[in-house]
């Protein structure tokens, strides 16, 4: 990990995932159907069947986790923001979506009313923009 994380570093792969089982599961869906295209039989058809089946369960996996933790990370920061936001702001945390909370939890706590203000007046709106105007990057190492 490195020392510090910022906007440019802040993106996360997780390794055994990323560079071992999609490729794997990919690859197979492709030898599947090479194989079932030379050699038909109700065999080939269904490897090619399960291959897909396989590379499905992986997606959805990753899919249900990452829902798993946005939901988290929603809670997360509604409760960091309801103790940080001054009043005008705080009765409008419902009015963030979980893209955008998102977002904010990388901002440092003094500088959080300032962008939630921005974001909640509309000058800024996807979470990527919200991330690029983070001055003080707050660290999410558990991310996966």
């Amino acid at each position: 990990m490195p020392v510090e994380q910022s906007y440019a570093t802040h993106r996360r792969y997780l390794p055994p995932f990323h560079f071992f089982v999609i490729p794997v599961v990919v690859i197979n869906v492709i030898i599947q159907i090479v194989f079932a295209v030379k050699r038909f039989s109700l065999l080939s058809a269904w490897n090619v069947v399960f291959a897909i089946a396989l590379t499905a369960l992986a997606f959805l996996s990753r899919i249900m986790t990452l829902t798993v933790q946005n939901r988290l990370l929603r809670l997360e920061e509604r409760l960091r923001l309801e103790r940080l936001l001054p009043a005008d702001l705080r009765s409008r945390v419902g009015e963030l979506s979980t893209s955008q909370l998102i977002a904010l939890r990388f901002c440092a706590d003094d500088e959080v009313p300032e962008l939630a203000r921005a974001v909640l007046a509309g000058e800024v709106t996807e979470r990527e923009e919200i991330k690029k105007r983070i001055k003080t990057w707050r660290a999410d190492w558990l991310r996966a």
